[in-house]
């Protein structure tokens, strides 16, 4: 996955800090609806820097898109996944709609854990570390 990206620091050798604007599925014509409230958001994240991109610079980042994929999968599926899980068997096993309801919401509620703790290791880790292609 490739994204257009502001050097914000030099962080080390062959590292740099970028800022990526935030992204979300209107497309970000705010000029019509300016209703998400995400406008002139960016995330701060670090970039391999091969080609010694200075800040201030607009670059190209490129992040691995199956680890994105992974995360993907980890915070949206999961939960989705388990409250089904848990409606299907708690009706499988007889049990009232609320009772089956309340088996949804809980696998759901269960299915968020594993995303907020891999969270919290890939923060430890760094994050998600992006490279800088070429510039823009």
């Amino acid at each position: 996955m490739t994204q257009i990206a502001t050097v914000e620091k030099i962080l080390n050798e062959g590292y740099a800090e970028v800022s990526v604007p935030r992204k979300s599925a209107c497309g970000h014509d705010c000029e019509e609806c300016a209703g998400c409230g995400v406008t002139g958001t960016a995330v701060h994240a670090r970039a391999r820097n091969p080609i010694g991109a200075q800040p201030g610079q607009k670059v190209v980042v490129e992040s691995s898109t199956e680890k994105l994929m992974g995360i993907i999968l980890l915070v949206y599926m999961v939960p989705v996944v388990l409250f089904f899980l848990g409606y299907g068997v708690s009706a499988l096993l007889g049990a009232r709609s609320g009772v089956r309801a309340a088996a949804g919401i809980l696998g759901f509620l269960l299915g968020i854990i594993p995303a907020v703790l891999y969270d919290r290791r890939l923060r430890a880790q760094g994050g998600l570390v992006f490279r800088i292609v070429r510039l823009f």
